[in-house]
């Protein structure tokens, strides 16, 4: 399970957010009391913890806080100065910076301080369930669980099985600066979310001052925590409107099997259609060019009227994917016949491969000025990174081959003289897990570089509608049927840094985890990157080194309960992880060789 999941059950959230869930299921979250809930002592504590998990917790707002400065010195204190601050709430100055975009445009980017960021955060956890329950099963932008894999899957499945290879494409100008907030919040309100006290508190998080720009009349700010979920509010509306228009259409009769109900409304005259959004980047699917412009401007007339929002007439298109490709989330995709049969084929598109080409070059230039086992690992992290984005691409292998037909003179001309180039000998656990062709690479400091063609097309899955956050079974749903992706987590772990621990720590570290296929040693569970803590079998202090064989993966509090003394802690933690007998017996074998007492 995740990590979120896993702090919402320690600061025991996850039954309120069960409820919430299931009440709006219902349509009966009008009268709760939201703001209690939000500033409940767990609610907060769950808050600081998912922010310090956190990557962009170590950036500054213009408050020059970052989280490593925001400690908590009393919890009973800290938390009374959060419920102050909300009684009369006045959003503090939004730090804005521009993050350069490929075309070479730049992105807005509004942080907000520390303080801000976290009591958004306390707003996201008890208003998610409520809109989870309520949001449209193909909308997979920030959303828990999904991902743009699962975007892409959907399209695939339509192509390969509805027949509707015409795509309405739509660019709606500047969304994320053109939201208006008094529909927002009355859209909030339609959700479910009556609260007062709640909604007039977002409403000042809308208007944020940003530096050097001033108040904004509208739009939700990029780079805010709660931004996404409001986003995804604002076009939840449109998705279930084109969905009434086919797919969820009323109909006479209430048919059981959905097969039935889809071969009723063929015989009708409506248009069939199908929206996938990736947050506000969406296609609709449809069977004809005469119901794609019917399609395209209705949804253009549906965005202004009932949301204020104008289309990009020069970028939203309309592709017969039998003859042209249109792209989405950095894959190309077009129909085509195989076996009497029209396919999906997906590629790479051409812009990310020149993306994937440059950035490539730069790291390579970088292990030529310093041949060390970092920057050979940074130049791993991104490769490793690229391949798990683009794997489900059905055409991944060509499309890589030929980035790496031509980056292979940058490396020869950067890297002949300071590395070795051949087929691996002994190279690290890592390695051999995801490259198994003998393919040449070099070898820079010690460390084998993942050649970029090594790589083979995955089954792209769709999305489970069974699997959900906020009820028992879809936990469970979700803890059998995602496949931990061992590659993902180990990405993470690569781009991590660790100051205070040397290098040949760190690769060990990662090449134990791929050993242990990302499973705890103690409780066999499967462990995201945030939870991974490395234990060294003899300790440091006690003469052990950082070499493979000193070092087992285990679970943050599986560690600390290794090394723990003071008797309250160890009730506390064994506790948490509920061991069985076979457990404790491992876990007070590592304590045996730390010279500490065993536990019962």
């Amino acid at each position: 399970m995740s990590t979120a999941l896993r702090h919402a059950e320690y600061y025991n959230m996850q039954d309120t957010f069960d409820t919430l869930y299931e009440k709006s299921k219902k349509n009966a979250t009008k009268g709760l009391n939201l703001y209690d809930m939000i500033i409940s002592k767990d609610n907060i504590l769950l808050a600081y913890r998912n922010i310090k998990a956190n990557t962009g917790s170590k950036t500054a707002g213009t408050d020059g806080i970052t989280i490593d400065q925001y400690k908590i010195e009393n919890v009973e204190t800290f938390i009374e100065e959060i419920r102050t601050a909300l009684k009369q709430y006045k959003p503090q100055t939004v730090r804005r910076i521009e993050i350069p975009k490929p075309n070479g445009k730049k992105r807005p980017l509004g942080i907000p301080t520390m303080r801000d960021r976290l009591i958004q955060q306390m707003f996201k956890q008890v208003l998610e369930p409520i809109c989870e329950a309520q949001f449209y099963n193909h909308s997979y932008g920030f959303r828990p669980n999904r991902s743009t894999h699962h975007a892409m899957a959907r399209c695939q499945y339509l192509v390969n099985f509805t027949n509707n290879h015409h795509v309405v494409d739509i660019d709606i100008q500047g969304f994320f600066d053109n939201v208006s907030h008094t529909k927002l919040i009355k859209q909030l309100y339609r959700m479910g979310i009556c609260d007062k006290r709640v909604l007039t508190i977002i409403s000042r998080m809308l208007k944020a001052p940003i530096k050097g720009i001033g108040i904004p009349a509208q739009g939700t700010p990029q780079g805010g925590i709660l931004s996404p979920l409001l986003s995804n509010i604002v076009l939840n509306d449109l998705d279930w409107w084109i969905s009434a228009q086919w797919e969820n259409m009323k109909t006479r009769f209430n048919y059981s099997k959905k097969k039935s109900r889809i071969k009723f409304l063929k015989r009708s005259n409506l248009k069939e259609m199908y929206i996938v959004r990736y947050a506000d980047d969406f296609k609709v699917f449809t069977n004809s060019y005469k119901s794609a412009i019917k399609i395209y401007h209705a949804v253009k007339g549906y965005l202004k009227n009932q949301l204020n929002l104008d289309i990009s007439t020069e970028k939203s298109t309309i592709t017969n994917l039998r003859k042209r490709k249109s792209e989405f989330l950095g894959f190309s995709l077009k129909a085509v016949i195989k076996r009497k049969k029209y396919v999906a084929n997906t590629h790479i598109t051409d812009e990310k491969a020149k993306n994937i080409l440059r950035n490539s070059k730069t790291l390579i230039r970088k292990i030529q000025n310093s041949p060390t086992p970092k920057t050979a690992m940074d130049y791993n992290a991104y490769i490793l990174g690229v391949k798990n984005y683009y794997k489900i691409a059905t055409h991944v292998n060509v499309d890589f081959a030929k980035i790496a037909y031509r980056l292979s003179r940058a490396l020869h001309n950067r890297l002949k003289s300071i590395g070795k180039y051949r087929i691996p000998i002994a190279p690290s656990v890592t390695y051999k897990r995801f490259h198994k062709n003998n393919f040449k690479t070099y070898e820079i400091a010690g460390i084998h570089l993942f050649p970029l063609a090594d790589i083979q097309t995955r089954n792209n899955m769709n999305f489970s509608q069974d699997i959900c956050s906020y009820t028992k079974e879809g936990r469970l749903n979700l803890h059998k049927k995602l496949k931990a992706d061992i590659s993902i987590e180990i990405n993470k772990m690569l781009k991590a840094s660790y100051d205070n621990n040397t290098l040949e720590y760190r690769d060990n570290r990662i090449s134990r985890y791929s050993m242990q296929q990302g499973k705890c040693a103690v409780t066999g569970t499967f462990l995201t990157s945030a939870e991974v803590h490395c234990h060294h079998k003899i300790p440091k202090n006690m003469g052990g080194t950082d070499e493979f064989k000193n070092l087992v993966i285990v679970h943050e509090n599986v560690h600390r309960l290794i090394h723990a003394t003071d008797e309250k802690a160890i009730v506390r933690y064994k506790s948490l992880l509920q061991l069985d007998g076979k457990q404790l017996k491992k876990l007070n074998q590592f304590r045996k060789v730390c010279n500490l007492a065993a536990l019962v």
